[in-house]
């Protein structure tokens, strides 16, 4: 939390042994929690020159990503600055909140995007003055393309939706979640949405929409026959994800003035269970106004070719079946294909470490995702993070692997011994 390396010199072997297998380069987050900790336009970089000297010095490429949310798992903690954390206690409403008031403290809502409410500040602006300390603190990196791409954080956990799902307030899977549009800010656009087609009676969030964990049937807003389908409940979801697209809009604007002509990426996240309903319910609350009869995907991608921004998409090399409605196969192909009908570079991601999915097996979905054989175009992914970089993972049998999948990824033919050494 005072951005300092850990363990420069354990960090250093590591990534050499990632040098050693033909590893291109690696991901890092630069935590908005860390960096601008304490006070408004108080930017600590410490930690993050060491670790780039590092990268550097061993010729590994570098991206960047714009970490505007909070982290917590098993391993860290890293919530928002320590100064919106104060501002939150007099104003809760700056967070993203559900239909029973509970705030999520992930990241900010949208509704303060071009609200002065962060001391005199839009969310906006911090976001873009935090870009633009970075562009200035590692001007060296951005002039010899020590940086080849910097993914910019647009939601919870960096992806570009709304904080639908969340486990801290009970969500399991493959629960359905809720909308979450309750704070003063966005209640206030969606009732001045409604004014502006004369149908003041839909400025109100759905009722019957469930809970976190409902299944589709279960619901008056989500089931076979149900209100998403009448006047009202599209006016509402057309209202709810074009919202989150008019946000990646601005900050990726922004992005574009801090970063040049730094290829930018944003992530998206594949909600696919109940894929083969008709509601497509756990898409809708998140933001993606993706069912049976309509592209959700489609309005994104044209965003992201506005900025000429890649699409990094995080899917489907799950092994679960239930429900029986889940596909992530079709979420996948669905959400590439837009993007490439559209012309824009797709990068993607695993979801989960492969040595927990059955190894190999974990490895030649994600190649097959990666380097699809059976289009009639050839097409594949422009580049491919691995998640999971851990002791675990640098363990003999699992960084054999992973060694193996390294070669294939490069399209090298991996010979017998490969398989034994």
């Amino acid at each position: 939390m005072e951005c300092e390396l850990v363990d420069p010199d354990g960090l250093r072997k590591q990534l050499e042994t990632l040098k050693s297998i033909d590893v291109d380069g690696v991901m890092v987050d630069t935590w908005w929690g860390i960096v601008e900790a304490n006070d408004p336009q108080q930017y600590n970089w410490k930690g993050y020159k060491q670790l780039f000297s590092i990268v550097r010095e061993l010729g590994l490429r570098l991206q960047v990503v714009m970490s505007f949310h909070e982290s917590r798992d098993d391993d860290v903690c890293i919530p928002l600055p320590k100064w919106i954390i104060e501002i939150g206690k007099e104003n809760p409403d700056i967070y993203f909140t559900d239909r029973h008031g509970n705030r999520n403290t992930e990241c900010l809502t949208w509704g303060i995007d071009e609200e002065p409410v962060l001391r005199g500040r839009t969310a906006v602006q911090v976001y873009f003055e935090y870009m633009q300390s970075f562009r200035d603190e590692f001007s060296e990196l951005f002039n010899t393309r020590s940086i080849s791409k910097i993914q910019i954080g647009l939601g919870a956990c960096g992806e570009l939706r709304y904080p639908s799902n969340p486990a801290k307030r009970g969500w399991k899977y493959p629960g359905i979640g809720e909308f979450q549009c309750y704070d003063k800010y966005l209640r206030k656009c969606l009732e001045e949405a409604a004014k502006a087609i004369g149908l003041p009676k839909w400025g109100n969030p759905p009722e019957g929409a469930g809970s976190y964990n409902s299944q589709p049937v279960e619901t008056d807003f989500f089931c076979y026959h149900g209100e998403y389908r009448t006047p009202y409940g599209r006016f509402f979801l057309k209202w709810y994800s074009q919202y989150l697209i008019d946000h990646g809009d601005r900050v990726l604007a922004k992005a574009k003035l801090a970063f040049g002509d730094v290829p930018l990426s944003v992530k998206l996240l594949g909600m696919y269970w109940w894929y083969e309903s008709a509601s497509h319910a756990p898409e809708l609350t998140a933001g993606y106004y993706n069912w049976a009869n309509r592209d959700g995907y489609a309005p994104i991608v044209s965003m992201l070719k506005r900025h000429e921004a890649t699409l990094n998409f995080a899917c489907a090399e799950h092994y679960i079946v239930w429900p029986t409605d889940v596909d992530p196969e079709g979420l996948f192909w669905q959400v590439l294909n837009a993007a490439w009908d559209a012309n824009i570079p797709v990068a993607s991601e695993n979801a989960l470490p492969c040595y927990e999915l059955n190894g190999s097996n974990g490895y030649n979905k994600l190649l097959e995702h990666a380097k699809p054989r059976n289009f009639p175009v050839p097409r594949h992914i422009s580049a491919f993070n691995y998640v999971g970089f851990n002791q675990a993972l640098l363990e003999q049998v699992n960084f054999r692997e992973f060694r193996r999948f390294v070669k294939r990824m490069h399209g090298e033919a991996v010979q017998y011994e490969d398989l034994l050494n």
